[in-house]
């Protein structure tokens, strides 16, 4: 198995072998999984075991409760440990990110899971550490709704704020190999949106990248400024709460997102009295600095820091008196804010957003906004979407420099990043890098934008499918809602066309309504795929269709009740087949020798 050159940490890497790092420890892991194999009677030598990957789809909390519940059985029949990779998409990506908490997760699995079950069956975040968690992303250089959905979502089904990074997550695990190797996936929105360039985005612990292109940056500065391969400005890590709102942002159509975001808005900054004191707090420490920076006396300074809130706002009662068109208070400013929040979420449930906009208006003229703004013009159904969008920027426009604090200005810039849609921007580590191995499209800005994978594919393949991983036997576990096989027939379409070796795909037209619990799709010289779907004949009967409304992809936060079945349904799937996986894998070890 071929290792990269070592590199300097801040340079960006163009081959496409493995990472030292990750080469290093699946060679220790490989050692764990022969003995494994021959604990569960398969004889191989060492160059004929068979490498295998474990996939989790995305489907929000379903997957994540589901591939623990899978995780718990493979362990059970003892063949957890016979796997070298472990690769994830949206939900199953926040059971990754709960189990490598822990050190060495496989060994004490039973403990583990009932910690996690505890957990999401327990309270919900504050929404003072929410708030608190908000400022700290307000400070990035690109704040988006990622950051927003990462406190005001992800924390409602996770029940917790990691702020961990992924590299000290992985410094706690020991290096022989106790565990799979995690790869958490994404895609490039715009690669995605062109059909043009590498939209399999993967991050592991040591490094993120294009997974077919080859190029890669370390892990630790994914987020930071490059030029030319270079890093030029370290931007802080991100952490393991962030990396879930990256990797799980698509659960569901983008109505019901923008439903879900502008309701968690205006459910965060309702708390009036926190924003106030927050503002006061800015503007406060704005003020000490520009009075410390000046020429003034210290008896200036001192009565600048004395000065309380209560005075500046009768000053500006006062001043508004005698000056009709006075800059507006806090107060005003918030309530157009929260007017504006109102407007989008009534137009959203099909209400008349008409009375939230003359609000809007008549504060606006109150306070004596820079520009004369038109009302909301409501044309035609398809028309409406695109007037509510245009209309909500030029309302922010219009208040633009006249809040210049946190956390109202935070509320201004929320509603910008959902009106412009911008989800997962981080600086281009590619952005102007020269040679024919990169795609121009991924050279071409400082930014790019990720998004959650299972808008183009719902479960990771191309992370696996990378020739260096050396892939022999694909375990899918698939939680998707709708066609059960749609993911497994999308990644042999995509393969087709990119001529990645991967089986042909058939499937019973019968089964599309009925799927059974175990599918072996092959083919020569490909990896050998097995497709579980979680609900089927074998384990729901003819109940399909009433699992499939208890546990949808958008839904509260599930029961203690709900985690429980839920597992158990998806742990079937696994204790019904060991010996189907079993003898696979068998297969898998004599073929191996073939596609070398």
């Amino acid at each position: 198995m071929s290792a990269s050159k070592p590199q300097e940490s801040g340079e960006v890497r163009i081959e496409p072998s493995l990472n030292k790092n990750e080469a290093e420890f699946i060679d220790g892991r490989r050692k764990s999984v022969l003995q494994s194999l021959k604990k569960l009677q398969i004889k191989c030598r060492q160059n004929e075991m068979p490498n295998i990957a474990l996939l989790g789809s995305g489907g929000g909390q379903r997957a994540m409760v589901g591939l623990l519940g899978s995780l718990v059985q493979l362990q059970k029949t003892g063949l957890l440990d016979s796997i070298l990779y472990l690769s994830g998409v949206s939900g199953s990506t926040w059971c990754m990110a709960s189990l490598y908490q822990e050190p060495d997760w496989s060994t004490k699995l039973e403990t583990v899971k009932n910690k996690i079950i505890k957990r999401l069956s327990g309270p919900e975040v504050s929404w003072k550490e929410a708030f608190a968690k908000l400022k700290k992303y307000y400070a990035k250089d690109h704040f988006s709704l990622t950051d927003i959905w990462a406190v005001m979502v992800i924390t409602t089904f996770v029940k917790e704020i990691d702020e961990h990074t992924l590299t000290e997550q992985w410094s706690q695990h020991s290096k022989d190999g106790k565990v799979p190797f995690p790869i958490y996936t994404v895609i490039d929105k715009k690669c995605k949106q062109r059909n043009i360039g590498d939209p399999w985005f993967e991050i592991t612990p040591h490094e993120a990248g294009y997974s077919l292109t080859g190029a890669f940056v370390d892990a630790s500065n994914f987020g930071s400024k490059f030029h030319k391969g270079s890093k030029k400005y370290q931007q802080d890590e991100f952490d393991m709460l962030y990396l879930q709102a990256l990797c799980g942002s698509a659960l569901a159509d983008e109505v019901e997102i923008e439903k879900q975001l502008w309701q968690k808005i205006k459910d965060l900054f309702q708390q009036k009295e926190t924003i106030f004191q927050e503002s006061r707090k800015e503007q406060h420490v704005m003020r000490l600095e520009a009075l410390e920076s000046s020429a003034e006396t210290e008896d200036i300074f001192a009565a600048g820091f004395e000065l309380r809130r209560g005075e500046e706002l009768l000053l500006i009662s006062e001043h508004r008196q005698e000056d009709p068109i006075a800059p507006a208070s806090d107060e005003e400013f918030y309530q157009m804010l929260m007017n504006l929040v109102d407007m989008n979420l009534s137009a959203l449930t099909e209400e008349d957003p008409s009375a939230f906009d003359e609000s809007i208006q008549t504060l606006n003229d109150l306070s004596g906004g820079q520009s004369r703004l038109e009302g909301l013009r409501i044309a035609d159904e398809e028309a409406h979407e695109l007037d509510l969008k245009s209309h909500t920027m030029d309302v922010i426009n219009s208040l633009s420099g006249q809040i210049g604090y946190w956390p109202l200005d935070a509320l201004a810039r929320i509603m910008k990043c959902i009106s412009r849609w911008i989800w997962g921007r981080n600086y281009n580590f590619l952005h102007d890098m020269t040679g024919e191995a990169v795609p121009s499209t991924l050279q071409e800005t400082e930014t790019r934008d990720f998004e959650d994978a299972g808008l183009l594919l719902n479960s990771p393949y191309f992370s696996v499918l990378r020739k260096e991983r050396h892939i022999d036997l694909i375990i899918s576990l698939d939680f998707s809602e709708g066609d059960p096989f749609m993911t497994v027939k999308e990644a042999a379409k995509t393969c087709k066309e990119q001529n990645i070796p991967f089986p042909e795909v058939n499937i019973p037209s019968e089964d599309v309504k009925k799927p059974k619990d175990f599918y072996v799709f092959k083919g020569k010289n490909t990896p050998t795929v097995i497709h579980i779907p979680l609900f089927n004949m074998v384990n729901c009967g003819d109940k399909i269709e009433a699992k499939w409304k208890s546990y949808k992809t958008f839904q509260g936060p599930y029961s203690a009740e709900m985690i429980t079945d839920l597992m158990e349904v998806a742990g079937k799937n696994i204790t019904n087949n060991k010996d189907k996986l079993l003898e696979q894998i068998r297969a898998a070890v004599g073929q191996k020798g073939s596609r070398r």
